[in-house]
This record gives structure tokens, sequence and C-alpha cells, in this order.
């Protein structure tokens, strides 16, 4: 590839380990990214508060207490504007090239038609990203560079629990705009997804529901979020492996217009700690003898 890597003197993502894992988890944080590239930012019309609106800022610092209680934490440094890994590997737009695409890429996909491929091409409300297109081989860059390492340290992360424990959880954590706008009461706080019932046992969503709505937030099921490519790929609870996904809304921690974060912060990160510790006291022999049938 002709494009040197954007993260060539820095890491691009990390893995927070706990001295020793103490339950079968797996926190996930793929787009909390804010280590925005030079050159990316040179490649984009928008400015630097622009281009973060479609961040999930600060959720791996809600759920950044995990390495202390004993379980591992993913967290993207790359900005979720760069590179989504929530997408299929070659998830692309291909007006966004000036180059023709392989035919193995997907090019019609409804998040390609959003804008939201695996390199997005707009950020929240509509806003372009590009100033121009793009080289296929900057995407590839950051796919085959990024993207699939990436992927290949949350696989090995799944298969170390799973042999260890004989059961693996992967909670996938993200935050959303807020939904109850214009006064809508039944809006929800917190969406769990679990591709309607096919990636995780029903005890387990059952269980992350009750830690949230015993905090008097409101919670809804698989709509709007059902769970992206991460939680459709590697919930196999008939295998053992277990996936989830945890949208929150941003107005409960942040300002969502300028990211500040507010005195929500604290009270998140302590009912992230809480929900953590109840899934540390989870029966996981229970969790690993449920099977659900294939889809």
């Amino acid at each position: 590839m002709g494009v040197q890597s954007d993260y060539s003197d820095r890491p691009a993502f990390e893995t927070v380990r706990p001295r020793r894992q103490v339950a079968p988890i797996i926190v996930n944080s793929s787009h909390s990214g804010r280590d925005y590239p030079e050159r990316f930012l040179k490649l984009s019309r928008l400015n630097e508060m622009a281009i973060r609106q479609s961040e999930d800022a600060w959720v791996d610092e809600i759920f950044g207490r995990a390495p202390h209680m004993g379980l591992p934490l993913l967290r993207a440094n790359f900005p979720r504007a760069y590179l989504d890994v929530n997408r299929e590997p070659y998830e692309l737009d291909p007006k966004m090239f000036s180059d023709p695409l392989p035919e193995h890429f997907n090019t019609t996909s409804p998040r390609i038609a959003a804008g939201l491929g695996t390199i997005a091409r707009i950020v929240s409300e509509n806003r372009p990203i590009y100033r121009e297109r793009l080289a296929l081989e900057d995407a590839l860059m950051r796919i085959e560079g990024i993207y699939k390492p990436y992927h290949k340290t949350l696989q090995t992360l799944l298969s170390e629990t799973l042999g260890h424990f004989g059961v693996a959880v992967l909670i996938d954590c993200h935050s959303m705009p807020r939904l109850n706008r214009g006064n809508d009461r039944t809006a929800p706080d917190v969406v769990l997804g679990d591709r309607y019932g096919t990636t995780c046992a029903p005890v387990l969503i059952d269980t992350v529901e009750t830690v949230f709505a015993g905090a008097g937030l409101k919670v809804a099921r698989n709509r709007p979020y059902a769970g992206g490519h991460t939680t459709r790929a590697y919930g196999r609870p008939q295998y053992g492996i277990h996936a989830i996904q945890i949208e929150f809304s941003r107005h409960l921690y942040m300002h969502e217009l300028t990211l500040q974060k507010h005195q929500g912060f604290s009270v998140m990160q302590q009912l992230a700690e809480t929900l953590l510790g109840t899934l540390v006291r989870f029966d996981a022999v229970s969790l690993a003898r449920t099977q659900l049938a294939a889809e």
C-alpha cells in the first residue's frame, strides 16, 4: 500500500488487561476514540468540533474501571469518523472513491445508503466529511492496518476467555443521540441490542436491563438499535459466546453539542461499575449451559 499508516507512530487502539481476569466478561468501546490524525483532518471539510459529533465521547472512560475490576477493556484511539469497526470490513460507498471498488466489497447496504459505512461519508446531521474523493489505497490502509488487527484482538480475547471460563460475554459499549426530543416521555434512555434474542441468553439481557431500570432509566430493546456488526458477528450463544450492545443517551452524561461532561458523568461511571459488578457476580456456569438455537 502506498499510503503510510496514520498511526505508524502511536497505537490505533489498545487492550487494557487486568492483572487477573476474574469473570468471562470483555468490555469493548470501539466508537469513543478521539485521536484525530492530522492528515485526516486536512482531508475533511469539517472543523475539529463538527467532525467529533459522531463520537461516542467518553464511553471508554465511563467503563474505565473494568480492568480494575478484573475485566479486559478493548478501546479504540482512532475516531469513528475515520474508521468504523462496527461494520463489515469492506462496507464502502463507491461514490466516495476515485478508484473502482472490487466486486467482493459490499456497496449496497442500508448503512452505506445512510453514509455510515466502514469509512463513513458523513457525521451526524448529514454533514459530509471529505473535501474530495479518496483513493482506494487509503481505505485499504485503514482496513488492513487497523480494522483487521482490531477484530483479531477482539477474537483473541473472546477465545482466551472461552477457553478459561467455558463461556464468554462481550459487552459492546456505545452512546446515542438523545431520543426524547420534543418532550417524548416514552423515548428510552438506554437501548439494549441482542439482534432480537439471537446473540445472548435471555437471562443475561434481563440482568442488564434490571440494572439500568433500577437506576430509574427507561430501557428499550432492539429499537432503534438492535446491535451492529460486532454484536451480530460474535454473538453465538450456542457456542458459548454471548454478545450484547449497550447504547445510552449522551444527554445523561454530557452536553451533546460541546461534548463537555456534566455532573451526570460520575453518575454514569458509577452505574457502569454497578453493571460490571453485577455481571462479575453472574452465574457463569448456568450461562455456559444455555443453548440457543442457531439463527
